[in-house]
């Protein structure tokens, strides 16, 4: 879909993860509108404008993955596997779960009565400037849990991450398999 900045907006350049101005005016495509962000193309190249931004994109329908709360039903563990599906690589129209992304999910409760979650994850590719973006989204909605008293996502490398990771639900996405 093509639409038009009705406002400066800040964005991240996909794949550097330097932070850029749009400026208003500016036509746009939008390649992909997950997690509440939205994947923008642009004659300069392509870029993520975060939820907060998405005003920005004149008529830009999100849908049913607008949504940015994660549902507090459930285990604390199954509350922060939700908020983690929520989170997309720019690029790839598969959350960092089903992409094979997580590695490690430790959740460890505080004197407060509430919990310290700590996650690995890693990225498709080692060069990606997009890796602090995404390991931010993923801190950001961890923390937003009311049962989450501290979040931290750290980015590993070991494994190499490959596409064998990628769960039978993203292969289906995806249309491979």
């Amino acid at each position: 879909m093509e639409t038009t900045l009705v406002r400066n907006c800040s964005a991240t350049a996909i794949p550097s993860g330097e932070a850029v101005t749009l400026e208003k005016g500016a036509s746009v495509l939008v390649t992909q509108t997950l997690g509440g962000n939205v994947t923008v193309r642009t004659a300069q190249g392509l870029f993520r404008i975060a939820s907060l931004d998405v005003d920005a994109l004149e008529e830009v329908d999100l849908g049913e993955t607008s949504s940015g709360a994660a549902s507090s039903e459930g285990s604390v563990e199954e509350q922060v596997w939700g908020a983690l599906r929520q989170c997309f690589d720019p690029e790839i129209p598969i959350n960092i779960v089903d992409l094979g992304l997580i590695y490690d999910l430790d959740i460890q409760p505080t004197p407060a009565g509430r919990n310290r979650v700590a996650v690995k994850m890693t990225l498709t590719a080692q060069g990606c400037g997009m890796g602090p973006v995404i390991a931010d989204d993923a801190k950001t909605r961890i923390q937003s849990l009311d049962a989450v008293e501290e979040a931290a996502v750290d980015i590993v490398w070991d494994p190499v991450w490959n596409p064998q990771m990628i769960s039978e639900e993203g292969r289906k996405i995806l249309g491979i398999e």
